[in-house]
């Protein structure tokens, strides 16, 4: 590729932020952490995790540039074929939480449309929402059976339109004062002790919120070798990215500190979870109210993320499938009917899998005491299932520098073996004592059971399919 057509470090990291960074995370940050004092776990998080997280990325995506850069490839190449398909169903299964997830956001965000209240939501039966949930699952993997992607462009309309109005909503939140100076804020404390976090059960148990916000950067890994002068364009792109986010982290959790006060959210159980769940409507709620436009930007903001919401839902139940389906090294660990395609090329077995799984989760959560609490646990085993995958990218990077003399990527995290073996084993440590202790919600003993059993129970399906396949294979 020609210097004049590579990607400059500056474009690289809008690439990567747009898919990294999203309004949801600085919502979460903020209702979990005690409002402000996230601030403080921000950037904690940024210098001991994020910023080696994502160089160490670019290392490995630089070291297997014609592998096409994906986490399987890297262990296929580092480790073994057969680790190479547990990275894959890792990548699948723990989409399994999160299609659940996306079609109860979906009905969400559309009751936000329509009825413009949190209140007519979560009011319905949970059994009616998780029915509609599932139906609206089923109708998706009807949809990707079909081998019908059309709301892949919608999906980046959505994300592209969700991403503008996250920085939006920090710009006007900041210019409102002076706007509308009697617009009834919320005075934020600055003070040392309001800024620093109490370091007790709940704080180590939310952590893994923060990990899967700031997570998926080894999504843009392919392009690493596509960079103008890769062994200082993409560090370079990557702390631009680390700096951007920050600033949107801390900047956007000051501007929901000016309209929410964290004592109201934490009262009750039931305030919490309506925050989880309604925060985001009501923090666009409130900027048309300062701006005197009524709920117009509510009805913009609900309306893009019921799109991206069921984009990705159909996304995610067709593109993590084909990812591990796909791969010639995975596919001799899978049962034959798994692999079976209909007229339309479509994994019509794999697709009735995850129709299995998802809807047995939105069966159990039929049982749980409002919609809002469902969508707030749903959140919860996101962030615990979700960052489990990040545990095979510093496995593989763990074994890339251990193979030092086998590679030589045009670029290198840093020079020091040392360091370089450190900062692995450190993420990799992190992001697991992350997952491990966000399992535990307290006082809420149901939650914390399906998040311990649902990891569990996905893991062992990957190693049962193999013996399957082996079975199979003696058979014939």
């Amino acid at each position: 590729m020609e210097n004049s057509k590579k990607i400059p470090w500056y474009t690289l990291a809008f690439m990567a932020f747009s898919t990294v960074w999203g309004f949801g995370n600085v919502l979460n940050g903020f209702v979990y952490f005690n409002g402000i004092q996230v601030i403080f776990s921000w950037i904690l998080m940024f210098a001991l995790y994020f910023v080696p997280y994502a160089l160490m990325v670019g290392e490995l995506g630089s070291a297997f540039k014609h592998s096409g850069g994906g986490v399987s490839s890297w262990i296929h190449e580092t480790i073994n074929p057969k680790f190479a398909y547990y990275a894959g169903w890792t990548y699948w299964a723990c989409h399994v939480t999160y299609i659940a997830s996306k079609g109860s956001g979906g009905l969400k965000a559309l009751s936000w449309m329509f009825f413009q209240n949190g209140t007519t939501y979560d009011q319905f039966p949970t059994i009616w929402i998780q029915l509609a949930t599932l139906a609206v699952l089923l109708f998706f993997c009807w949809v990707a059976s079909r081998g019908l992607n059309p709301l892949k462009k919608l999906a980046t309309i959505a994300g592209t339109s969700m991403f503008i109005m996250s920085i939006l909503y920090i710009l006007m939140m900041f210019a409102a004062p002076v706007i509308n100076p009697n617009g009834g804020y919320v005075s934020v404390d600055f003070t040392w002790d309001k800024l620093i976090p109490q370091f007790n059960v709940g704080y180590f148990t939310s952590l893994s919120i923060l990990v899967f916000a700031v997570g998926g950067c080894e999504k843009i890994s392919p392009y690493v070798n596509k960079v103008k002068d890769p062994s200082k364009g993409f560090p370079k792109g990557m702390i631009a990215l680390a700096i951007m986010v920050m600033v949107c982290a801390i900047l956007g959790t000051i501007a929901m500190g000016m309209m929410f006060d964290p004592t109201v959210i934490n009262e009750s159980s039931e305030s919490f979870s309506s925050y989880v769940s309604n925060g985001s409507y009501w923090s666009f709620q409130k900027l048309g109210q300062y701006y005197h436009v009524g709920n117009l930007l509510l009805i913009i903001y609900a309306a893009c993320n019921a799109i991206g919401q069921f984009s990705t839902l159909v996304l995610s139940i067709d593109a993590p499938l084909r990812m591990l389906l796909d791969n010639e090294d995975a596919r001799q660990f899978v049962p034959t009917k798994l692999l079976k395609k209909n007229k339309y090329g479509a994994y019509i077995n794999g697709i009735l899998m995850v129709a299995c799984l998802s809807g047995r989760r939105n069966l159990i959560q039929s049982f749980f005491p409002g919609a809002a609490a469902v969508l707030t646990q749903l959140n919860k085993l996101n962030s615990v299932t979700m960052p489990l995958r990040y545990l095979w990218v510093f496995a593989a990077y763990i074994a890339l520098r251990k193979a030092a003399d086998r590679f030589q990527p045009e670029y290198r995290f840093v020079k020091s073996q040392g360091i370089a073996l450190t900062a692995g084993i450190w993420c990799f440590f992190v992001t697991a004592f992350c997952c491990i202790f966000g399992m535990y919600v307290k006082g809420d003993m149901v939650s914390t059971a399906l998040n311990v059993i649902t990891p569990f129970v996905l893991t062992a399906l990957g190693l049962i399919l193999p013996v399957i396949r082996k079975k199979e294979a003696a058979g014939h």
